[in-house]
């Protein structure tokens, strides 16, 4: 676990990073969650947009940006919300068969209409949250307590300051407890990144305000904040009834197990949980129950009526849509190529671009107009430099001219696989290896597939343009990697 930790990179709002020099990778606000968000992958040869769920209208995150998703070559649409809408509207909209819209239509959606970013989803978002917290007083008054295990810190920061708000006006002093071995970590990671906050959020920043009411509500000895109930800060503030926050949503770990085997009983408390269709196996373990459950759901995504004008607004080339989609999306006739996407299934998506573009210092440029002849009705010129992909790009500079970075770039191998020399090299390193002929998926060329069995599983493709590598641990990537190079036969 730490190991893995360890490779984790931390990025802040829209900043860029860069992976093995050939990918720019950012990240932008989606608007679903604080710090959730769509990723802007850029390579020399086009962008990809990564899709998922994503909120037009949130009370805590930053607003869905949708401008810097514009114009991708490839958006991966992985916004599941649609889906689950398909059954409910497909005898509305959009007409999955038959006659698609009319171009009046299409052409109105130029922008995202102010009534998105003000929407009634969010109107509607804050009457839940409005009736969550009525229900919540009726229990306290009742004499229960209420259990509250929603994993989604926005919407448990918005029931936390609603409810405290709801208690105080009501003039009921009960304490509320926020229970996880990550509480205080969470609580103060929401005061230090307000880029990622709402507009309204920033306003209070800005003018000096708490963005949250946790610290005055923790400081007046009315929120508790416990890594776990055998601490000895949880019990020596116990007291019931009481309002406790806390996973995990799958009521099967964690102190909700606790705390629902001590209540179930009690016809007085209160369960709320996010809305899901095995509800009666997730209370299960707890019967027989009679505690009060409420189900509630909140937005987790695009409605299938706003994604597909939303399609049409950001204009990408080719869109990779689920399997459930693709005929709603079709049907609407769109300039952009629709592809779906299966489980473990491989999708090929046409080519971006037959060439990509290079920066040439300019020491170079001169000699393209010294040096040039003509072959096959092209204009070609011979170059001597060094070829290197930095910050996604590619760059031909002269090698004794050119300050190069500190930092250590990846090699670059240039060459045929010798498909024999491959199979001997990795035999010698002790794998073991079968191997077959097939053609590629649209068969315009013939490939050659290496399994690798032991140590590890692995596949190589080889085709005449280029060497796929499929491996699951960096030891055997690292064998198979150099494997290949050692046999790569240069032109």
């Amino acid at each position: 676990m730490k190991g893995c930790m360890e490779k984790v990179q931390f990025l802040k709002y829209a900043e860029e990073a860069y992976y093995n020099g050939s990918l720019t990778i950012k990240a932008l606000s989606s608007g679903l969650e604080i710090g959730a968000c769509n990723w802007n992958i850029l390579s020399p040869k086009g962008n990809i947009i990564y899709l998922s769920g994503s909120v037009f209208a949130s009370a805590t995150a930053t607003s869905f940006d949708y401008k810097a998703l514009e114009r991708s070559d490839v958006l991966l649409y992985s916004d599941f919300t649609a889906c689950n809408d398909v059954d409910g509207e497909k005898n509305d909209f959009p007409p999955a068969t038959g006659s698609s819209y009319s171009s009046n239509i299409g052409s109105c959606w130029e922008t995202i209409p102010e009534s998105w970013l003000d929407s009634d989803e969010y109107s509607e978002e804050m009457e839940k949250v409005s009736f969550i917290c009525s229900c919540a007083l009726d229990t306290i008054s009742d004499g229960g307590s209420v259990l509250i295990p929603i994993g989604r810190p926005g919407v448990m920061l918005q029931l936390l300051e609603n409810i405290s708000l709801s208690l105080e006006s009501s003039n009921l002093k009960v304490p509320i407890y926020f229970v996880s071995s990550v509480a205080e970590e969470l609580l103060a990671f929401s005061n230090i990144i307000p880029e990622w906050l709402s507009s309204q959020l920033q306003e209070r920043f800005c003018s000096g305000q708490p963005l949250f009411t946790h610290i005055q509500l923790s400081n007046e000895k009315k929120l508790f904040v416990s890594p776990a109930i055998h601490s000895s800060k949880f019990l020596t503030s116990w007291q019931e009834p009481c309002i406790v926050f806390c996973p995990h949503w799958s009521l099967r770990l964690g102190p909700v197990v606790h705390l629902l085997q001590r209540w179930c009983a009690d016809p007085n408390s209160l369960l709320i949980i996010e809305e899901r269709a095995d509800i009666k196996l997730a209370l299960l373990p707890f019967e027989p129950m009679s505690m009060k459950v409420l189900q509630c759901s909140f937005i987790s995504g695009i409605k299938l009526k706003k994604a597909i004008p939303l399609l049409k607004i950001l204009q990408p080339k080719h869109v990779l849509v689920p399997e459930s989609l693709r005929p709603h999306i079709s049907c609407w006739n769109p300039k952009f190529s629709v592809h779906s996407f299966s489980e473990n299934e491989t999708v090929v998506v046409p080519k971006l671009k037959t060439f990509a573009d290079m920066d040439i210092a300019m020491d170079m440029a001169s000699e393209l107009l010294i040096d040039t002849k003509m072959i096959q009705g092209k204009n070609i010129a011979r170059l001597k430099g060094e070829l290197l992909i930095e910050q996604g790009k590619y760059r031909c500079v002269l090698r004794n001219k050119q300050v190069l970075s500190s930092q250590v770039r990846p090699l670059l191998f240039l060459g045929r696989v010798d498909l024999d020399s491959l199979l001997m090299a990795l035999k010698k390193m002790g794998m073991k290896v079968a191997a077959q002929h097939a053609q590629s998926t649209d068969g315009s060329e013939n490939v050659s597939l290496i399994f690798i069995s032991e140590p590890n599983e692995a596949l190589i493709e080889v085709t005449s343009t280029q060497t796929t590598i499929s491996v699951g641990d960096e030891t055997t990537a690292s064998l198979v990697s150099e494997a290949v190079r050692s046999t790569l036969v240069c032109f």
